[in-house]
């Protein structure tokens, strides 16, 4: 059972004791107002555990997106050096053929 259904049961059972009369009637009563206020508190603190797991999720993925990105630029740069490259060669062999017809 999720929290939310828990609380509302809690929050139920309170009302029907509420109800209720005689000599335990308020140890019932009070029986279910702490069983509400526990099933609020668990409820409170799953909400905070989400929101934490929540964060670090969003720091994990901008951490990963940073690295994606650093990876990306130097790919980039790679790529331009090799370009780089290849047109020197290919200016060079332009200028040796060019040299070796005069």
């Amino acid at each position: 059972m999720n929290f939310a259904h828990t609380f509302t049961a809690c929050s139920l059972l309170a009302l029907g004791l509420a109800a209720c009369q005689g000599p335990d009637a308020e140890q019932a009563r009070r029986d279910a107002a702490a069983a509400a206020e526990h099933a609020a508190a668990a409820t409170q603190q799953a909400a905070e555990r989400t929101a934490a797991e929540a964060k670090a999720a969003t720091a994990d993925a901008s951490a990963a997106a940073r690295e994606a990105a650093d990876k990306a630029s130097q790919a980039t740069a790679h790529a331009a050096e090799v370009t780089a490259d290849k047109a020197r060669e290919l200016a060079e062999r332009a200028q040796n053929d060019t040299d070796n017809k005069h």
